[in-house]
Order: structure tokens, then sequence, then C-alpha cells
């Protein structure tokens, strides 16, 4: 079966294949990735990684410019809202997944434009 992988990131092994890339040009790659704040390791062997389209700070800005674009600051929302709610369908971050949302959100956080929050059902988000 296919499994579908939120556009936001992407877990993979490294595994050289036959006939490809030698695994030394491979972390050469990887490691620019890291760099740029793409990539993180998974594994203190740095065999297995997260790539991330964007970075959780690229996300966080995506979000406050919804937010401040529709008037929404002192605003509450539930993480759900945020990410599969029906006002969020036109933007690049519906569908994100949780934990690089509270990433984004955390990075938002550092920045006072936002604060993580405890409701009765979950966790939500009020921002500045």
């Amino acid at each position: 079966p296919t499994r579908l992988l939120p556009p936001s990131s992407v877990s993979a092994s490294l595994t050289p294949l036959p006939g490809k890339l030698p695994l030394e040009s491979i972390q050469v790659v990887l490691e620019e990735l890291r760099k740029n704040g793409n990539l993180e390791w998974l594994d203190k062997n740095k065999t297995s990684f997260l790539i991330m389209w964007r970075r959780p700070e690229e996300w966080g800005k995506l979000i406050y410019q919804w937010v401040s674009k529709n008037g929404l600051t002192n605003s509450v929302f539930t993480l759900y809202e945020l990410v599969s709610g029906d006002d969020t369908a036109d933007e690049e971050f519906h569908g994100l997944d949780e934990a690089m949302l509270l990433r984004a959100l955390q990075a938002l956080q550092q920045e006072h434009k936002a604060e993580i929050i405890t409701l009765d059902d979950g966790r939500g988000v009020k921002f500045f």
C-alpha cells in the first residue's frame, strides 16, 4: 500500500542503492540541507533523517501572515482549526502535520507573536 506523507516533511533512511550516487556524495547533499535548516538527523549514527520542505520558522511566518491578513490577532484557535478548518483550506499550511505545526507555533511564541495554550479539548494557540 502507498503511504502519503504530509507535504511539510519526509522521513527517510540512509541506505545506499546500487547504481546510484555514492554514499559520500549523498552525505554532502544532506549536510547542506542540514546547514540550511531543512534536515534534522533522527539518530546519532546519521542514518535516519527528516527533510523539511519549509523550516518551522517559515511555516510560522506563513501562519502569522494569514492571521494578520484576516485581522485575527488576539484570537484563539485550536490546532485542528488552523490546519484542518474551512477558513484555512486555501492556505499552504492547511494539512500541516501536528508536529511541524507545534514547531512553527513555538517559533512564533519565541517572537512573542503567539502563545500555545491548553484547551478543554486539546491544545490551541492565541495570536498577538
